[in-house]
């Protein structure tokens, strides 16, 4: 029986990616459902090759717009963040691919883990966020979360089979970014062209600036934290620039297992689709013998300090990982906006954490609450 796939950011990087995927296996896998958040000419063209029985878009003034472009197919088209929660809880859905970009994918999440689906998780804000609620969550409802980061998915590739317990260390590696070689000097003036030309991988505006500021990796170690049960004490950044070693775990008794692979986020999307069973796939391959050499550095937190500002944020906990991430995007934007300067980022987001109310045992709407307040603070620095 093939396994009906809810996308959720559908015209995005790992949306595009995953409905790839999908069409390598059209005996294993069918779109039931698309969503996206404003790329309606995608949006159609999507749903015009791949047929599903819901396209939604998150953008609610452009659903006339949608539903004129998609009159002709016998389909249902739907609009807003509430058509959004309700599309995750369908009954047909199997899968839902959690690919939105920020804080926006937290609340469909919750309603596909409510409604026990299997979630796989490309939106790691959602974990950065509300981690302690949605690992909570996902035990009681018994929606298991499968990760599709790259180096997620390597850790959880390199734990099958194995007692967690026995973690030593988890080992996340971050490819180091465009600016991995720039003095703190030559960092002043990067502009958002500069910080999107990622070196290896080819991911979406917004997560490629956090992998040139080293915050996607700190996201990924508050995202590793809660995936894997590990404090963030035995999570171990190494900076691997040639992104052939996506993740290693190093055992209680010294040995250390790995994932290698090329820079392609098919791989990922594939083993999560496909998970406990590994698929036969035509994507590139690494060969070892034309690597000149694995290289591995320890990151500089003096040049790229969000990934220390990410430790403090776990460190402290309670609602301040909401804080980093709502100050990150509002700096992200920003940034790309040409309204902020790439070293000014980290500094409103320090501010905004001092400056945002502390919340020991955030609930769901103290995570609202605090999401829009250190927005608002946030703004108030540009």
């Amino acid at each position: 029986m093939k396994k009906q796939i809810a996308i959720l950011g559908s015209t995005g990087s790992i949306g595009t990616q995953t409905l790839d995927v999908v069409s390598s296996y059209p005996d294993r896998f069918e779109v039931y459902a698309l969503c996206a958040h404003r790329n309606i000419a995608k949006l159609v063209e999507q749903a015009y090759k791949y047929h599903p029985e819901v396209v939604c878009i998150a953008e609610e003034s452009l659903y006339p717009e949608l539903k004129h472009l998609l009159r002709d197919l016998d389909l249902k088209v739907w609009a807003g963040a509430d058509a959004i929660a309700q599309m995750v809880t369908l009954p047909s859905v199997d899968i839902v691919v959690g690919a939105m970009v920020g804080y926006a994918g937290l609340r469909p999440t919750i309603e596909a883990i409510k409604a026990g689906k299997t979630i796989a998780l490309a939106n790691k804000e959602t974990l950065v966020v509300a981690g302690e609620i949605i690992c909570e969550m996902a035990t009681r409802y018994h929606a298991p979360i499968l990760p599709v980061d790259s180096e997620h998915s390597a850790i959880f590739q390199s734990l099958v089979g194995e007692d967690r317990s026995e973690i030593e260390k988890i080992l996340l590696t971050a490819s180091g970014g465009p600016f991995r070689t720039y003095t703190l000097e030559q960092m002043q003036n990067v502009t958002a062209t500069d910080a999107l030309r990622h070196p290896n991988w080819e991911m979406g505006a917004k997560i490629t600036i956090d992998s040139a500021s080293m915050m996607n990796k700190g996201f990924e170690v508050i995202e590793a934290k809660w995936l894997f049960g590990v404090p963030v004490e035995k999570i171990e950044v190494l900076v691997h620039p040639q992104s052939i070693l996506h993740s290693a775990v190093q055992f209680t008794d010294g040995a250390i297992k790995a994932q290698l692979g090329a820079p392609d986020m098919r791989l990922p999307i594939q083993y999560a689709l496909s998970f406990p069973e590994r698929l036969s796939s035509n994507f590139p391959r690494a060969d070892l013998f034309q690597l000149a050499d694995l290289s591995f550095e320890k990151p500089d937190l003096t040049r790229f300090p969000n990934l220390r500002l990410a430790y403090e944020a776990t460190h402290r906990g309670g609602n301040i990982p909401c804080v980093l991430n709502a100050a990150n995007e509002v700096v992200n934007l920003a940034f790309r906006e040409g309204r902020c300067g790439f070293l000014q980022m980290s500094d409103i987001i320090s501010a905004t954490m001092e400056k945002t109310p502390f919340v020991a045992k955030p609930t769901y709407e103290d995570y609202v609450a605090t999401d829009a307040e250190a927005r608002q603070i946030a703004e108030q620095y540009l």
